[in-house]
């Protein structure tokens, strides 16, 4: 009745777990070759006796099917066994395809009969077109066998699919009488079943320590010496994690992280010590048949109740308030370790003896008895849970959990509890099941995802015990240190999923053949249409892309900086050839980890064609500017270094890629060219073949002084300058009479025209001081003479003064005028005549 996991099962589950890790990609698997080609009838009756033994063993395995109708255990094994025999049906169809195309090319170069009228052919040929047509009809005939077959075992694998579901929802809606259960011969039942189980107990120990006594005590001293380093290792190796020596304050990273894995890692160690005890108990024939299932069962039970003891610790601390992951009083958080492990406690032992009653041959009653008061004493401890009130307000009054808490665990215990009253004893047991078991796997996991956001957050690995330390021991920065966390919290979240998705498909009445058949089909590939997918061969082509890159990467260095920088090759074509390496061996890369995952590169005549068309579409810029990468590349106009003009960019070209070039003008501004650009335009290269190039200086000189005097003072200036070249000469031109000074242009060549800057700048303050010691003028420009304008009167403030004083100056002005006429009157002389 009990769906809880057998010891067995989780080591079969395990061991599963690590043969996925190693499967071989499906892209790199090689199946074994056809039969090569033979004789016709040895082909046929080759593969016939092949579909005979596969017949045979589906005969069986279908009568299997109908025994074991009640054992899940039984019909996944069943399952297994028959999607092995399917890929092998399917085979000996195979088998003959290449017979198949030799016939049929052989047919099409022997022609039709021919007709009716027509002349007979050879004999011979009748004949072996008669013996070829009768060996493919018989070859067609034992290929419909292979495909019948196939189907049927497709149609046995459906069938032991629908008898599990009925099997499992029988189980979860049969309807017990709890009257047999609670009758007087229920004690009688319980009596007989402990004394058996003591006695079974009792006759083994006495035969193990009177024949088995040298084996039982090696078994025992190497499950011991495991205990020991497991203990003393895991603390020393694990004991930050388990137990960290945190402040008053930790912080939320630091409660999460010891919250999971002082859950996770004392549980996995006490596993694997139960896993080597019982292994070496087996390994040296101690165990018996029965006393190794009642050994493995209490084992699953001690890890169950172990487990929920460490999280519900953990996560609550009562002991440890500062490192309490959920805020909830002291008191109300030993309550709830208590309440939690006890349901553990009831979940454990109620399904050690439902795998004891099983083994004794118990009647059903003592099993629906003990069903019945395990569901009901969960359900009201799920009561007594919610009816808690772990949190006090600051008025100092008790607060119980929030309502859809607290509701929650009111519905499953009374839930548990009614089905166990109404006789649903299966539906009861499951339900208290996966409260326990499948609550705790959950609450785990969650706290897991939570500490591995909390990790890939920024600094969030840097503020770890790992990134503290990686930070003192090393030079990291905090920038990789933020990319390390993000790489462990992917880690993380998929380790989790890989853990912890089993346990619960398996709690929900799955088995580990479910999940090994699963991850089968994930490592070898799922079918849809004419496409096979295979994860583990795409991880294996990633992985084969990423060590490919590295190497990549590393040849690289060590090629430019041992090799070519030893043979002193020039900046630039160390560049070219270093570029050049970078890309075939990326793109060798590329391919080897597209074969490594299993994808025919033919497939990629698609792809080629998608792309042409987006080329059209609007990908010429940049393919154009690809295309124009290689080719710089290949012919080198310019290289790393070089002082190059490219339209109104000047500068210094710092990086040279497929797509664009880096330059770097004499502002420190990083200019990014396409490389098309650098192609179909102009570009002056000032270093293409060396840096040997002629520099300019024009100098002004006034009319009235001595020209030659001048020319001759600048022809010693240049000459007179360390890095100016003796040869080519230095020539000093008069080139023209300006507008305002006879003009002279001193030509120098340099054998660094980089340092052109630097020697006009002498040369120019070694004119001025020349110029002034001998007298010679330099004339500057005329500039235009601005008059300056009168300042404008400010605009009156009080109008009918002003009105005023001009009327008065207006009356002065006429009264000073008639007096002026007045006096011309008086002095004039009298007419004589």
């Amino acid at each position: 009745m009990s769906r809880f996991p057998t010891f067995p099962s989780l080591l079969r589950l395990l061991v599963f777990l690590l043969a996925l890790a190693c499967v071989v990609p499906a892209g790199a698997q090689t199946t074994a070759d056809p039969a090569p080609v033979q004789a016709p009838a040895g082909i046929v009756a080759a593969q016939q006796k092949v579909l005979l033994d596969l017949t045979a063993k589906v005969d069986r395995l279908e009568k299997q099917i109908g025994q074991n109708k009640e054992d899940d255990d039984k019909l996944v094994d069943i399952r297994l066994q028959l999607e092995e025999l399917a890929p092998q049906a399917l085979q000996s169809a195979l088998a003959f395809r290449p017979r198949i195309a030799e016939i049929n090319k052989r047919l099409e170069q022997l022609g039709p009969p021919p007709a009716e009228g027509q002349p007979a052919e050879p004999d011979i040929v009748t004949n072996e077109r008669q013996a070829l047509a009768a060996e493919k009809a018989e070859i067609n005939a034992v290929i419909a066998s292979a495909q019948t077959l196939s189907v049927r075992i497709s149609n046995l694998i459906n069938t032991v699919a629908t008898t599990r579901s009925d099997l499992f929802r029988n189980l979860l809606t049969r309807r017990y009488a709890l009257t047999d259960a609670f009758s007087s011969k229920v004690l009688s039942d319980a009596h007989a079943g402990v004394t058996s189980f003591y006695n079974s107990i009792s006759s083994w120990l006495g035969f193990a320590l009177k024949y088995k006594a040298q084996p039982m005590l090696v078994a025992t001293m190497m499950a011991l010496i495991a205990a020991f380093v497991l203990m003393f290792g895991g603390r020393r190796v694990f004991g930050r994690l388990i137990d960290p020596n945190g402040g008053e304050s930790p912080s939320y990273l630091s409660r999460l992280s010891r919250t999971f894995w002082s859950t996770l890692l004392p549980t996995v160690a006490l596993g694997v010590f139960f896993a080597a005890t019982y292994f070496f108990y087996d390994y040296y024939g101690v165990l018996r048949g029965d006393i190794g299932t009642f050994l493995a069962a209490a084992m699953t039970v001690i890890g169950l109740v172990f487990c929920v003891n460490r999280l519900t610790n953990a996560a609550l601390s009562p002991a440890r308030p500062a490192w309490r992951l959920i805020p909830v009083e002291p008191e109300a958080a030993r309550w709830l370790v208590r309440l939690t492990t006890a349901m553990a406690l009831v979940i454990g032992v109620s399904s050690f003896l439902a795998i004891v009653n099983n083994q004794m041959g118990s009647p059903l009653s003592l099993t629906v008895a003990r069903s019945f008061l395990a569901a009901v004493i969960v359900g009201v401890l799920l009561i007594l849970m919610g009816l808690l009130k772990p949190f006090r307000t600051k008025e100092g009054e008790w607060r119980r959990w929030p309502v859809w808490l607290r509701y929650s665990a009111y519905g499953l215990g009374a839930f548990t509890i009614g089905a166990a009253l109404l006789g649903y004893i299966g539906l009861a047991t499951f339900v208290s099941l996966q409260v326990v078991v499948t609550g705790t796997i959950l609450v785990t996991a969650y706290i897991g995802l939570l500490s591995a956001r909390a990790i890939g957050a920024e600094g969030g690995f840097g503020n770890s015990f790992v990134g503290r330390w990686l930070a003192e021991n090393s030079s990291l920065e905090d920038n990789t240190l933020d990319q390390l966390g993000l790489v462990a919290s992917i880690a993380l979240n998929v380790l989790i999923v890989l853990v912890f998705l089993p346990l619960i498909l398996m709690m929900w009445g799955f088995q580990p053949g479910d999940i090994q058949s699963w991850g089968y089909r994930l490592a070898t590939g799922l079918t849809i249409g004419s496409v096979t997918i295979s994860f583990t061969g795409i991880l294996s082509g990633i992985v084969v892309f990423i060590v490919g890159y590295f190497l990549t990467r590393w040849f690289q260095g060590w090629l430019d900086g041992s090799v070519m920088a030893r043979g002193k090759v020039d900046t630039g074509v160390r560049n070219s050839i270093r570029l050049a390496v970078g890309y075939a061996g990326v793109a060798l890369a590329g391919l080897v980890g597209v074969s490594a995952a299993g994808i025919d590169l033919s497939n990629l005549a698609l792809v080629a064609g998608a792309l042409s068309l987006g080329i059209g579409f609007g990908l010429q810029n940049v393919v154009s500017n690809f295309v124009s990468g290689l080719i710089l590349l290949a012919e080198r106009p310019f290289k790393v270094g070089d002082w190059i003009v490219a339209g109104d960019v000047s500068g210094t070209v710092k990086k040279i890629s497929v797509r664009a070039t880096e330059i770097e003008t004499f502002q420190r501004q990083s200019v990014i060219l396409p490389n098309s650009n650098l192609i179909n335009n102009a570009v002056g290269n000032w270093t293409h073949r060396n840096k040997l190039g002629r520099m300019e200086i024009k100098v002004g000189v006034a009319y009235d002084s001595d020209a030659h005097k001048a020319h001759a003072v600048l022809s010693e200036i240049a000459r007179g300058h360390p890095m100016v070249l003796k040869n080519p000469e230095p020539f000093v031109q008069f080139t023209n009479f300006g507008p305002a000074a006879l003009e002279f242009e001193m030509r120098v060549f340099l054998a660094d025209i980089t340092n052109s800057g630097t020697v006009q700048n002498d040369i120019r303050f070694a004119i001025l001081d020349a110029f002034d010691r001998e007298g010679i003028a330099i004339p500057s420009t005329v500039r235009a003479v601005m008059e300056k304008k009168p300042a404008l009167e400010p605009w009156p403030t009080d109008d009918d003064r002003i009105e005023v004083e001009a009327a008065e100056q207006e009356e002065a002005k006429a009264e000073a005028a008639r007096q002026q006429a007045k006096s011309r009157r008086k002095g004039r002389k009298p007419d004589p005549n």
